[in-house]
């Protein structure tokens, strides 16, 4: 309807933040998760303010392997079921033969798409 996402996931950092807070809806998330291009950068706190946004991080690296079980768990429990069944789909830009993957480089690197890039294996 217009209104935005209502989640972020954020691999890139700095360069996307703003960008980021900008496609969120009223009461969004932006979860940071790596910071492929950077952690420091400047942005506008004003949107955070004016939508009630959230803005987190988190990383896998300083968790104990249980912790990391649990997570596991708890995906496989919860969300590959919503996967499978269709409710939850993640967002494809554009879909590319794997002898096609420097395209799908090229594509990645102008940062013109938004959703994911993926590379079809046919056996």
């Amino acid at each position: 309807g217009g209104e935005g996402v209502d989640v972020v996931l954020d691999m890139v950092g700095a360069p996307y933040l703003q960008k980021n807070l900008s496609v969120l809806r009223r009461d969004g998330r932006l979860v940071l998760i790596a910071f492929l291009e950077g952690s420091k950068g400047e942005f506008d706190l004003m949107p955070v303010m004016l939508k009630r946004l959230t803005v987190t991080g988190s990383t896998m690296r300083p968790r104990s392997v249980a912790e990391k079980a649990a997570i596991r768990d708890a995906l496989l429990a919860h969300i590959w079921p919503e996967i499978a069944a269709g409710r939850l789909r993640p967002h494809i830009h554009a879909t590319f033969p794997l002898v096609q993957a420097g395209g799908a480089h090229r594509l990645m690197e102008s940062s013109a798409h938004i959703g994911k890039i993926v590379l079809e294996v046919r056996t």
